[in-house]
C-alpha cells in the first residue's frame, strides 16, 4: 500500500511539473542605508525546471503503480 502511495504522488508531481515548469518569487533588498533614510528594492527571481523531469517523475510513478500490482496478484 505504501509504494502504491508513493507512485501516485511521484505522478501528480511529475503532471504538476509538466504544467507548471517554474514559479516566480520577490525578495526585497536595501539599497541605500544612510541612518533614518532606507531605500528598498523588490527584485524578482524565476526559479525554472525542465519539463522533462516532469515527465520522468510521471513514468516513475505509473511504474511504480503496476510494480505494487503486479506484487499483489
Amino acid at each position: 500500500m505504501k509504494s502504491k502511495t508513493a507512485g501516485i504522488i511521484l505522478a501528480i508531481i511529475g503532471i504538476l511539473m509538466i504544467i507548471y515548469t517554474g514559479f516566480r518569487y520577490v525578495t526585497t533588498e536595501n539599497v541605500i542605508d544612510l541612518g533614518p533614510l532606507q531605500m528598498n528594492m523588490d527584485k524578482s527571481h524565476f526559479v525554472q525546471w525542465s519539463p522533462v523531469i516532469g515527465v520522468v517523475l510521471l513514468v516513475g510513478g505509473i511504474i511504480v503503480i503496476f510494480i505494487n500490482k503486479k506484487k499483489n496478484t
